[in-house]
């Protein structure tokens, strides 16, 4: 935690590699800091030009190609699981009245099948995300991180002279 002079000199900014500094004041109609020009008379780059480096980084397509890998069938899947119940329960009243043990029929363990495959779904998808895609999502967090940082010395030094 780094406490700051100016003008908010009683907060205190946190250097978390997990806050997003582009996320705050979004609409809330503050006030924004034009790009300050480098020597030459050119805009230094911002942090959104890093951001949008990481963004065409052969790093995060893999991560983000990870993530559609496991999510459009997951999702797919389990679409297709939810409008066939849905069907099958409005089509087939027979069927689905169909005693298995007692009282138990098969909409009330189809019905009971879609609370279970929503668990075990979410299960999945934190198993992928914490095995498949958090090391390396979390590697790039901090590459931005560092080169915000850098940025932010190097702009540092620029104005002290």
């Amino acid at each position: 935690m780094d406490k700051h002079d100016g003008r908010d000199a009683g907060t205190i900014r946190l250097d978390d590699p997990w806050y997003d500094a582009l996320a705050v004041g979004w609409g809330e109609g503050g006030e924004t800091v034009p790009p300050r020009p480098a020597a030459g008379g050119r805009t230094a780059s911002g942090a959104s030009d890093i951001y949008l480096e990481v963004q065409r980084s052969a790093a995060f397509q893999e991560v983000r190609g990870r993530y559609r890998r496991f999510v459009v069938p997951a999702t797919a899947g389990f679409f297709l699981w939810y409008v066939a119940y849905v069907v099958a329960a409005t089509t087939a009243p027979g069927l689905m009245a169909r005693p298995v043990f007692g009282p138990v029929n098969v909409a009330l363990l189809a019905g009971l099948g879609q609370f279970l495959s929503t668990f075990l779904l979410t299960w999945a998808y934190a198993r992928h995300a914490r095995l498949r895609r958090d090391r390396a999502a979390l590697d790039l967090r901090w590459t931005v991180f560092e080169q915000e940082r850098d940025q932010e010395r190097t702009g540092a030094r620029g104005e002290g002279r």
